[in-house]
């Protein structure tokens, strides 16, 4: 069995990632390591036969002996270990959820259910670097990816509403605090119902105001409030988050000297751990709706396309009836006012999963697959 280490398992990402492993008995299929960047030497937390204690993330000499690596562990541990590592003449399979080698031209975007002919030909090349992409860029594939593989996307605009979570765990935290602390400020209000709701709104507004709302992760509101701001400035007056759209979906597609425009702009707004976004395509031709429809549940297994109804709209296309699945859900799908080739969609799905780790997960059943 290949010797598979484990780095960042305890981070968001990387528990989601262990979660799915047992779910899906990967741990029968390797020999895994797990390695810390702090607790050295512990013993290991979980019940597999044969278990190691605790390896040195930054032993380099322990990465080395292993067949392939799993990093969520970040960028900057990335960017440290990975080139050293490799200088070294390190051969092995490196699978990483950061973003620090994604757009490297000896990297893969792995999202199989709609690239996998792309990462196939990857390892018949011999690549050996396989990066999750950008979560929103992943969710929206997996939702629209089928008339992207069909070719029929000229260009796509996507607004975006991203979770918390894409920020991390201590900023999903922080937005709870923030929603405790509104409710608090108004509770003996919100029991009268004949209190006044624009007192309500006083009061909660000044909550927000307060020197004391809890902002440390956010620096700004985001109960209450959403942040037409994701990442950083880039200079050309998109920002990272927005730079990420059109290039790494036409290097997930393979058309990176044939891409597809793509832009729009990400917000972060207030649930927990589902994006959503919004999408206006133009198609290269007028194709009739219901071959939209057949197009897209031809993405993937996990592809649902939800009626474009209201009862159903609000019931199945919302981060709460999607988080913690593997559905990734599209709908309101119609012909825009503009013509017939003007398509819109709303898409939303699990940020930690297909949005993250689920395609890590796959990505090393693909590798023990071809090594087999």
């Amino acid at each position: 069995m290949l010797k598979t280490g484990l780095i960042g398992w305890r981070g968001m990402v990387g528990s989601v990632l262990i979660e799915r492993m047992f779910s899906e008995d990967n741990f029968r299929s390797i020999h895994p390591y797990f390695f810390s960047t702090s607790q050295a030497g512990a013993s290991n937390p979980f019940d597999i036969p044969d278990s190691q204690p605790l390896m040195d993330a930054f032993d380099i000499s322990c990465l080395q002996a292993m067949d392939i690596i799993i990093s969520c562990q970040g960028s900057v541990y990335t960017k440290q270990v990975y080139p050293e590592l490799r200088g070294l003449g390190w051969a092995g399979y490196w699978i990483d959820a950061s973003s620090a080698l994604r757009l490297n031209h000896d990297a893969i975007i792995v999202l199989d259910p709609v690239n996998r002919s792309v990462i196939d030909a990857g390892l018949e090349s011999g690549i050996k670097n396989f990066i999750g992409g950008n979560c929103t860029v992943s969710l929206m594939l997996m939702g629209l990816g089928g008339l992207f593989k069909e070719d029929l996307v000229e260009w796509a605009s996507s607004m975006t509403y991203q979770a918390a979570s894409g920020a991390g765990s201590n900023n999903m935290r922080e937005l709870i605090m923030q929603m405790g602390r509104l409710e608090g400020s108004v509770s003996d209000l919100l029991n009268d119902p004949k209190s006044s709701i624009l007192e309500i709104d006083r009061l909660t507004r000044e909550c927000i105001a307060s020197d004391k709302f809890p902002i440390t992760e956010w620096n700004q509101p985001l109960a209450g409030n959403l942040l037409p701001w994701i990442d950083s400035e880039i200079g050309n007056g998109q920002s990272r988050e927005e730079f990420k759209n059109q290039a790494e979906t036409n290097k997930i597609l393979g058309r990176s000297n044939n891409p597809v425009a793509l832009d729009g702009l990400c917000v972060r707004v207030g649930a927990m751990r589902s994006h959503s976004q919004a999408v206006t395509l133009k198609l290269r031709q007028d194709v009739p709706l219901d071959d939209v429809h057949a197009i897209l549940r031809n993405t993937s297994v996990w592809t649902r396309v939800v009626q474009n109804k209201k009862d159903a709209s609000l019931t199945e296309l919302t981060p709460a009836a999607v988080s913690g699945t593997l559905q990734v859900a599209v709908g309101r799908l119609r012909k825009m006012n503009m013509g017939g080739q003007y398509l819109s969609a709303f898409t939303v799905g699990d940020q930690l999963l297909w949005g993250a780790a689920e395609p890590l997960r796959r990505m090393l059943e693909i590798i023990i697959e071809f090594e087999s």
